[in-house]
């Protein structure tokens, strides 16, 4: 299987330049090519947008396009031609999930990239050398697993640099200590397993208190002025401060359940409805339920683990996972439940962890525990005291 390996490097100031003018021939290709496609009437292939690009290093408007490494702009036409073919497929309904939207011209103060296949870099003596740029030395924070087939030269927003190398490596074939387990998302605490293990969300309110009031700033400030320009990487640092924090956090706690355990079930979630909600949308969009399930489902395929998802309408929280006694819907607010089947009184996750587990390892909320000794009864009576407990309430 096929993995990336980022490392990050300083360039020296003449590389900086010339990848400065690297960056922009891709993106003029880019540009140029979409444009065209945009005013044809029938799409053109790649061989096509490849004889233009040939063509054009002929005039005397585009000749400067011969003054850095071809194999990065034959690649952006390769991109720029699956860019269409994706969309017109998500359009067809030949690909499942979210629309696919249709390719757009790139900005010069977006994030930059260009990508060297095997004729245009080499890797030798800890050092990658690229076609007329020159030797770059990036931090070596790991070593390679196997030789790269492509690597990706990549600046951000905030104006650092990264070499992106994908190599081949082979899955782990690792015994896990645990035989399955259940994971729950939530937002302040982000994960709750089925084995009772907890994992807390990092605290992302300081440096998103700064960004927006440096965004307020910024809306004041004269477009295309230096100050202005200033505020915008300041933001852009900000958010790769919070990028980086969660990224470190979700891989370590992907990497730990996956390691440990066969079988990994998570509970599908439909994040873009969540995200409606005016008092949670900032908060669920910055703890990356979907880059963490994406993480999961990655290493799962590399340990040989078997990764479930569950079908989002499963009442996980509205079910004992002792006694399968279902009490309907209750507010967030309760997050304490006792069961009046079985008088068990449990935390609202850990029960709704323990019924992913059950659901995705076969079990059905309509049939009842094995092994329970208690009956399950359909309604409470009237004498009865409530079933549903608030910890919260003083």
């Amino acid at each position: 299987m096929k993995a990336r390996y980022q490392y990050r490097f300083y360039p020296t100031d003449q590389q900086q330049q010339s990848l400065a003018r690297l960056f922009g021939c891709v993106r003029v290709v880019w540009n140029d090519a979409l444009a065209f496609c945009k005013q044809s009437e029938k799409l053109p292939g790649y061989n096509k947008l490849s004889a233009m690009l040939t063509q054009s290093k002929k005039t005397d408007e585009r000749k400067w396009l011969s003054e850095v490494s071809s194999v990065p702009l034959q690649q952006s036409l390769r991109y720029l031609d699956v860019a269409y073919k994706n969309f017109f497929n998500s359009r067809n309904g030949k690909i499942l999930g979210g629309k696919v939207g249709v390719p757009r011209f790139k900005k010069k103060t977006n994030s930059q990239s260009a990508e060297f296949t095997k004729a245009g870099f080499s890797v030798k003596d800890r050092e990658v050398y690229l076609a007329k740029i020159g030797t770059i030395k990036p931090v070596w924070s790991r070593e390679l697993p196997s030789e790269p087939s492509s690597v990706t030269v990549i600046k951000d927003c905030a104006n650092r640099y990264f070499l992106s190398f994908v190599v081949e490596v082979e899955p782990n074939l690792t015994v896990a200590k645990n035989q399955s387990i259940g994971v729950d998302l939530g937002v302040k605490t982000f994960a709750v397993m089925s084995n009772g293990e907890k994992a807390l969300s990092p605290n992302y309110s300081k440096h998103d208190r700064k960004i927006r009031k440096l965004q307020r700033k910024l809306a004041r400030q004269q477009k295309d002025s230096k100050r202005r320009n200033r505020t915008r990487v300041r933001i852009a640092k900000l958010h790769n401060r919070i990028s980086d924090t969660r990224k470190d956090f979700l891989h370590k706690l992907s990497t730990k359940i996956v390691n440990d355990n066969q079988v990994i079930v998570l509970e599908d979630l439909n994040v873009s409805g969540m995200v409606r909600n005016r008092r949670l949308s900032r908060v669920i969009s910055l703890q990356g339920w979907r880059e963490f399930r994406s993480l999961c489902e990655a290493k799962s395929e590399k340990f040989n683990r078997d990764f479930r998802v569950i079908d989002r309408w499963q009442p996980t929280s509205q079910v004992c996972s002792y006694c399968s006694f279902r009490w309907g819907k209750i507010d967030l607010c309760v997050r304490s439940i006792l069961c009046l089947s079985c008088g068990t009184e449990q935390e609202r996750d850990e029960n709704a962890s323990r019924n992913i587990e059950m659901v995705g390892m076969g079990h059905r909320h309509d049939l009842k525990r094995t092994g329970s000794d208690c009956k399950t009864t359909p309604v409470a009576s009237c004498c009865e005291p409530s079933r549903i407990i608030d910890v919260l309430r003083r």
